[in-house]
């Protein structure tokens, strides 16, 4: 599988994108996720939002700051892969992303962006890098998930793209399958194995940032979650007859260390 990897370049307006945002209690954080979304130059967008039952005022910013059309379902969930799958089962987009409640997408051309990717009908899917920022203070900058272009057999040393810059056409997820929820913390490295490891989608690196994450993502909460996210990991990999061991979690661990040294370009972040 040959992996291309796209500068920067305006256009794709005519691809519809679909955007799944999950929450639950988001009150804090979702108004910014919500503006960044309306505020993207991308004509075509359609924004779902899945909604755990939250009590606090979550719905009501949703129904405030939404500015395209899409399905809201509030209703209680399995976790939040379960919910991911419920944001699929409705979407009607060519391609499909996700971005969490408490992220937002670093400028108005992202999808913009992405949509010129998927121009080139043998593109299948896309990602880029992707910036932590500290939860109190959206301003700083703590890690750069910097990425790199794909190549067979990284996704089986435990790599994977940073999965809310991980944008799919939606034909893939119907032909392979959504996310396996009964997987807790790792159900998206699984997906992002399956879909390129296994089924060998054929895939585009961007190398930009496209999405602010706070920090305090549930993997890496605490040192338990840590342990069950590796554990999740290795049994996604023998699920699909690949070895998994202390040089996968070493790897992984490498790669972490390594997003620490990166700084983000300034006209990018």
């Amino acid at each position: 599988m040959r992996t291309t990897v796209l500068e920067r370049t305006p256009g794709g307006m005519t691809i519809k994108i679909s955007i799944i945002t999950v929450c639950y209690n988001s009150a804090a954080t979702i108004r910014e996720t919500l503006e960044s979304v309306a505020a993207q130059s991308h004509a075509d967008i359609e924004h779902i939002i899945i909604d755990g039952g939250s009590r606090d005022e979550t719905l009501a910013l949703v129904h405030a700051h939404r500015r395209h059309p899409g399905a809201l379902v509030s209703e209680p969930d399995r976790g939040i892969y379960d919910a991911m799958n419920k944001g699929l089962a409705l979407a009607s987009g060519e391609v499909v992303g996700f971005l969490n409640s408490d992220d937002v997408l670093a400028d108005p051309g992202v999808l913009s962006r992405i949509a010129a990717a998927f121009e080139a009908p043998e593109v299948d899917a896309c990602y880029g890098d992707l910036i932590y920022v500290a939860a109190s203070n959206p301003a700083r900058v703590v890690r750069y998930w910097r990425s790199r272009a794909y190549q067979p057999g990284l996704c089986r040393r435990g790599w994977m793209p940073a999965h809310p810059t991980f944008y799919v056409r939606r034909q893939a997820y119907q032909r392979h399958g959504g996310f396996d929820d009964s997987l807790r913390i790792a159900a998206d490295f699984e997906i992002c194995l399956r879909l390129l490891e296994v089924h060998r989608l054929r895939v585009t690196y961007l190398p930009e940032v496209l999405v602010k994450m706070r920090t305090g993502g549930v993997s890496n909460s605490s040192l338990r979650n840590v342990i069950h996210s590796n554990r999740e990991v290795s049994w996604a990999l023998r699920k699909h007859g690949y070895p998994a061991g202390l040089l996968l979690i070493l790897g992984k661990l490498a790669s972490k260390l390594l997003q620490l040294r990166w700084l983000p370009v300034s006209r990018r972040a």
